[in-house]
């Protein structure tokens, strides 16, 4: 339940209260960066963190709804902040270990054939750069990180089929591309 200030506090900063944002900002700020630095182990994201929440909270602060109190809100975006950094930090760690482990794989191969194999690689990399932010981010979502089409479109706030529709359309470019480079070959 939401209570009496919060809703006070709440109001003023939607109406614009610099004052009151910012002594919200100076109750909380110190608190945070402790908490979120207990979850990522890291100062400077704890900081970028909590400093990310005041200003997606101050820019957006006509669409903020809490359902509790300010404290509750505050904590609970943060903590929810910083265990998806430390998802990215470990989907981070499992790419580099699949990079390592498939090029320990390659050399079983003919020099002809690691020389193809990363020509593909680099074909695969380019085109996936040259996508629009979007579509690479739900191609990364997806097949480096393993989330499920509901989760990209819940994290990203789309339909499932607007993701269905965006990986279908990066794997038809990446077929494009790789059917021009073996037809080069």
């Amino acid at each position: 339940m939401v209570m009496l200030e919060d809703l006070l506090i709440l109001r003023k900063i939607k109406e614009g209260d610099i004052k009151t944002f910012e002594s919200v900002f100076r109750l909380y700020y110190s608190p945070l960066c402790l908490y979120a630095f207990s979850i990522t182990g890291r100062k400077d994201i704890a900081e970028e963190i909590v400093q990310e929440l005041f200003y997606v909270l101050w820019k957006d602060r006509d669409k903020l709804q809490i359902l509790h109190s300010v404290k509750s809100y505050l904590y609970g975006a943060i903590r929810n902040q910083s265990l998806q950094y430390c998802e990215h930090v470990n989907v981070r760690e499992r790419y580099k270990e699949h990079q390592l482990n498939a090029e320990e794989q390659v050399p079983d191969s003919t020099p002809e054939e690691m020389l193809e194999y990363k020509e593909l690689e680099e074909v695969i990399n380019r085109t996936l750069k040259k996508l629009p932010q979007r579509r690479q981010a739900i191609f990364r979502m997806h097949r480096l990180e393993g989330l499920k089409y509901k989760e990209i479109a819940d994290t990203l706030s789309l339909s499932v089929k607007t993701i269905e529709a965006e990986m279908t359309k990066t794997y038809q470019e990446l077929r494009r591309e790789i059917e021009k480079y073996t037809y080069v070959l």
